[in-house]
């Protein structure tokens, strides 16, 4: 009889053990979208740390996100430079006032397509390239200073129109200047700030550094790519001034987010602006300094198309301007505090922002994306 109930008692708890087994080899992410407009293509980033917590055994070599229809969710795991994972991205639309759920759970997951990518480019004169599915984007080495002619400071915006990974192709056929049917880079930067850099300014004059010198990659993934960049120490109205950069693009946008880190002595703001190259001929522009949203619509460049440049802050003491040569976002820096900012590109070839009116909805909407983030809680 004994035998009996010890076998009963153990077919009892077995459902119950499984259970609590059951319950350590997964994690349940919610994602929460507080805001009226849809969030499309969203990277979404969760810390890693909460994943660990709800699923310690968790394998980063063999996991997959699940969706509520378990089909598989594209992600990457974000090392931010380090040796552990710190966040989880994954890509995925929440709808307006809507919550999404994902689940990990052990498993191989699908190769997911590769929507970013960039790399160092000493066969082009120490360029730095770099790309998502939407825009690409280079910026001036060292080397390049030894051809006067040529040197650049800024950003430069690359024209794209297809979904796959261009840079590669256009640097070995070398004639990124034409349109082959992938886009073509016939943006002018010249000695401005270009596509949205960032440089100290003193009165009327801006400081522009060296171009770069060092390169870190932080992270090569399908769905964010984040690089440094390092520049000499140079003298800003008697100050000697140090930068880095800090780069991140996501799949699927069009802007990428920027950490200028500058380091100086004696403390106190250091202004600086961030600043759009402008055309001779007129183009459409919004400068609103409430909302930190300054955006350009270049006038047609022939054939080429036309190039919608913008560029986000968050600063209520921010002050715009136009100048003959740049339109100009100022804004200051901390000793080793990060000017945080975004700032990007659209092409009306590619046929997916074609006007002026749409290029500005766009950034306003970015804008306030970043107002109203992504909430995400890990079960």
């Amino acid at each position: 009889m004994k035998k009996i109930l010890l076998v009963l008692w153990a077919c009892a708890s077995l459902p119950a053990a499984l259970n609590a087994q059951t319950k350590h080899l997964k994690a349940t992410i919610s994602i929460q979208n507080t805001a009226t407009q849809k969030r499309t293509a969203a990277v979404t980033a969760i810390p890693w740390q909460n994943v660990l917590s709800k699923f310690p055994a968790v394998d980063t070599a063999n996991f997959k996100v699940l969706n509520a229809a378990q089909k598989e969710v594209p992600f990457q795991l974000e090392y931010k430079g380090l040796t552990s994972p710190q966040n989880l991205l994954v890509q995925l639309d929440v709808p307006a006032n809507g919550t999404v759920k994902l689940t990990i759970v052990p498993g191989k997951a699908q190769k997911p397509v590769q929507k970013t990518f960039g790399r160092y480019i000493p066969e082009r004169k120490d360029d730095f390239a770099w790309e998502n599915d939407k825009v690409a984007f280079r910026m001036y080495g060292k080397a390049l200073e030894s051809t006067p002619k040529e040197n650049a400071y800024g950003i430069d915006v690359w024209g794209k129109r297809v979904t796959r990974m261009v840079l590669n192709e256009r640097y070995k056929r070398g004639k990124y200047h034409e349109d082959l049917g992938d886009g073509n880079d016939y943006y002018h930067v010249g000695l401005t700030l270009g596509g949205g850099d960032i440089a100290p300014i003193s009165g009327d004059k801006i400081y522009y550094p060296l171009n770069y010198r060092t390169w870190k990659i932080l992270d090569q993934g399908a769905l964010r790519f984040t690089f440094q960049l390092s520049y000499e120490n140079w003298d800003v109205a008697g100050k000697l001034v140090k930068v880095t950069k800090t780069i991140s693009l996501d799949a699927g946008s069009h802007l990428n987010r920027v950490a200028a880190n500058y380091e100086y002595p004696g403390g106190g703001d250091l202004p600086v602006v961030v600043g759009i190259i402008k055309r001779a001929e007129p183009g459409a522009l919004l400068l609103n300094e409430r909302n930190g949203v300054m955006g350009y619509w270049e006038p047609k460049h022939g054939e080429d198309g036309t190039m919608g440049i913008g560029v986000i802050l968050s600063d209520p003491k921010l002050q715009m301007r136009v100048t003959k040569e740049q339109l100009l976002a100022e804004t200051t820096a901390k000793n080793a505090e990060p000017v945080v900012y975004y700032n990007g590109a659209a092409w009306d070839k590619a046929g997916e922002i074609t006007t002026a009116e749409a290029w500005f909805a766009y950034l306003n909407n970015f804008k306030k994306s970043l107002e109203q983030p992504l909430k995400v809680t890990v079960q």
